[in-house]
């Protein structure tokens, strides 16, 4: 078990050191100058003694390896740097458009793992009924479907036609945080979080659907079907052993695509999180910001990968035996 944990650390420090060495280069060959994204952030003109007094506090006119090698040591001491757009520490709006991101994150990933499941388990249980042909219709079409045409569809049905929901932001407007309830966010939260779940629900039971079928032809279930067992106790006794381990891996395996995701669903809703100040860190050149949020979103999906092992370990006790081999 040490030297799994050690192998482990060793592997994200590389993967560490890889992931921010080529954000950083591209970073710095992109066509962002951030002494100009500085000056639009600030709203104010600089003049060229500005300009050159601003380059040397960055450090922008020390090579590449230097400038990355100083951004890294800062790193481990913990600082990310200063925000160009909003003049505070990156950690600290990081933190911020976090606590709004997980929220919104956790929502859409239980709903799209149950429902996911959920109807992959049905399609693959009555391969070719017309409960698999309908739901493999809706899983197809949803996967092609943008999502941020998904949520501009959902604004329109539920907030402009019927009135359900709010149509942007996270929180009613001209309120304080400390005096929004609990379920006034989870109010704003449930358009952009079913966006953000539809799209991964599809997927996930395609993925489903197919191991299901893998299962249900396999020669043990075939064995039972001839001993007279009927279907549904197959499905439950048998076979949904064998299709939790899979489901899991998609479902953790989406860390990824939810994180991506969020970004799309958060603009179209105006919603207040990691999504959309990566999108204002983009647009407007922030480049500490950016590079923050590039490591956080690595570390998000490194952590989720990471989980779905330890899943592995705690539900399938062969895993166990093999790292004890």
């Amino acid at each position: 078990m040490a030297k799994k944990v050690l192998k482990q650390i060793t592997y994200f420090i590389c993967l560490l050191i890889f992931v921010t060495f080529i954000s950083f280069l591209l970073m710095d060959i992109s066509p962002i100058d951030p002494v100009s994204a500085f000056a639009r952030s600030r709203g104010v003109g600089l003049t060229p003694e500005m300009r050159e007094k601003l380059i040397r506090e960055w450090g922008l006119d020390l090579p590449f390896i230097k400038r990355y090698w100083i951004w890294i040591c800062h790193l481990v001491r913990g600082n990310l740097g200063i925000s160009n757009i909003y003049g505070r520490p990156v950690l600290e709006i990081i933190k911020r458009g976090f606590k709004s991101s997980i929220m919104l994150m956790s929502f859409a990933w239980i709903i799209q793992g149950i429902f996911g499941l959920f109807l992959g388990i049905v399609a693959g249980s009555n391969e070719n009924s017309l409960r698999d042909r309908s739901i493999k219709l809706y899983a197809i079409v949803l996967a092609s479907t943008p999502q941020f045409w998904v949520g501009m569809l959902m604004i329109i049905i539920f907030s402009i036609k019927l009135g359900l929901f709010p149509a942007s932001m996270g929180s009613p407007i001209g309120m304080l945080e400390k005096d929004i309830s609990i379920a006034s966010r989870l109010h704003h939260m449930i358009l952009p979080g079913i966006t953000l779940a539809i799209v991964g629900i599809s997927n996930i039971a395609l993925h489903t659907r197919q191991k299901v079928i893998d299962v249900m032809n396999s020669e043990y279930v075939l064995y039972a079907y001839s001993r007279g067992i009927k279907k549904n106790r197959i499905v439950n006794s048998y076979a949904l052993k064998n299709m939790i381990l899979p489901g899991l891996t998609i479902q953790f395996t989406y860390f990824s695509e939810l994180f991506s995701g969020a970004v799309l669903a958060e603009n179209v809703f105006n919603y207040p999180g990691l999504g959309s100040l990566t999108v204002e860190a983009g647009l407007r050149g922030d480049v500490p910001l950016l590079l923050g949020l590039v490591l956080f979103s690595m570390i998000f999906v490194y952590v989720g990968n990471r989980m779905c092992d330890l899943m592995y370990v705690i539900l399938d006790p062969r895993m166990r035996w093999q790292d004890e081999d």
